[in-house]
């Protein structure tokens, strides 16, 4: 069987092995976390300004710091990821803080058999859906969520990004789906010497690939906006000219490296 038709177990595997060293690592500073330190970054907290007593589903959540900063603004939050380890670290943390943050282990493609609920916000961010191979697919789980009105808030890096190779010195990739990306990846983005290595499965998703997927699910894109700097450390050859602002530094601020939509389910 090729990679891309057991795409999930080869990504559970990978995103487990994950967990331990970013439980440890700097990127994520747990110890500041727990001690109340928000994970949300200002690029979607400018869109979650109004949660309290809200009920949001939180797509592919990982061990859910973003969950729990959400439920810490006051909303009802169910997060959900394919690894089970992950979920597991979520209840931990969740369970040692005074949230009711709830964990679901699933993949995203099968919640809707796992999940009978309505919700008033979808929210999703940062390296998502890069491991979904039918964004038609995700398109339909979110609008079956999301109750009439109800919202999706998207924050994810810029395809044009994924176009590079790992030291950005030339485009590598094609910016269009053009099929399954498989690879071999060692350490990980938040602790660049674990040592772990893992085959990887993913994809590109051009913007009009993003937009369309939603608007032909029932979904109006109320706002599109793209920023040329990341709010996380997570490339190679990475430099900070402002606090919590990163940017390429053989690449400066001349690209795309972030995008934000919010769309209402009609």
């Amino acid at each position: 069987m090729k990679p891309e038709e057991n795409y999930l177990e080869y990504n559970k595997k990978l995103w487990n092995d994950k967990v331990d060293f970013h439980l440890e690592s700097e990127f994520y500073d747990l110890p500041g976390f727990l001690s109340g330190q928000t994970s949300l970054k200002p690029i979607e907290l400018e869109l979650l300004d109004r949660v309290k007593g809200k009920k949001i589903l939180h797509l592919q959540c990982h061990f859910g710091q973003d969950s729990i900063s959400l439920s810490r603004m006051g909303a009802e939050v169910t997060g959900v990821d394919l690894s089970d380890k992950a979920i597991e670290a979520g209840r931990k943390i969740a369970a040692d803080l005074p949230t009711d943050t709830r964990f679901l282990c699933c993949d995203i493609y099968d919640l809707p058999n796992q999940l009978d609920e309505k919700f008033d916000l979808v929210f999703t961010s940062y390296g998502t859906i890069g491991w979904l191979p039918d964004l038609d697919r995700w398109a339909k789980v979110i609008a079956h969520f999301l109750k009439p009105g109800g919202q999706l808030v998207f924050v994810e890096f810029h395809p044009f990004i994924w176009m590079f190779d790992s030291n950005y010195h030339s485009i590598e990739y094609d910016y269009f789906n053009t099929g399954a990306i498989v690879e071999m990846t060692e350490g990980t983005y938040a602790d660049k010497n674990a040592p772990i290595k893992n085959q990887s499965v993913c994809w590109n998703h051009p913007t009009s690939e993003v937009l369309n997927s939603l608007i032909q699910n029932g979904l109006s894109i109320d706002r599109f906006d793209e920023y040329d700097y990341s709010p996380y450390p997570c490339f190679s050859g990475m430099t900070e000219p402002e606090p919590g602002k990163f940017i390429i530094k053989s690449l400066g601020n001349k690209i795309p490296m972030v995008f934000s939509l919010v769309a209402t389910k009609k």
